[in-house]
């Protein structure tokens, strides 16, 4: 029971914290480096629409729904050290700084039409051929991302 306590929070963190460690070359390369800190996002995948009969075709539309999901876009921070230029030896820092943001995505999906129509009554209740008809559904990505930039 402690187990599923533990393993809950983690499950419901939207993204996964990454810091990309780049101290390892402060001294091969003899300068200090910057520091980036970041995260992938989880995305969590939602229900699908699904398929709707249409009056006057004989299949249902879309025939592969768009799945879609949610996520978050993790905060992000980007920070270096500047050198000091007027030679009083006080180091400044420059920052870059992004808030979480909500993402919400929908992957692709297919329209088809069939091959037949529907049942003619001059053709004793039987089809016609018609030209099959493919569609795509493009997939779209919303989000509301926004940076700040800081000298101090």
């Amino acid at each position: 029971m402690a187990s599923a306590a533990a393993v809950s929070p983690a499950l419901a963190a939207d993204h996964v914290p990454v810091v990309v460690p780049l101290e390892a070359l402060e001294v091969p390369l003899a300068m200090h480096t910057p520091h980036l800190a970041t995260g992938v996002p989880l995305p969590t995948p939602g229900v699908p629409q699904g398929p709707v009969h249409h009056q006057g075709e004989l299949l249902p539309n879309p025939i592969l729904p768009p799945l879609p999901l949610t996520g978050e876009l993790a905060p992000t921070l980007a920070s270096t050290p500047l050198p000091s230029l007027t030679g009083t030896g006080k180091e400044g820092t420059a920052a870059l700084s992004s808030q979480a943001s909500d993402l919400v995505a929908q992957g692709p999906g297919a329209v088809v039409g069939a091959p037949l129509s529907m049942p003619d009554a001059d053709n004793f209740g039987l089809p016609h051929l018609v030209k099959p008809q493919l569609g795509l559904i493009a997939p779209t990505l919303q989000g509301d991302p926004g940076a700040l930039l800081g000298l101090s």
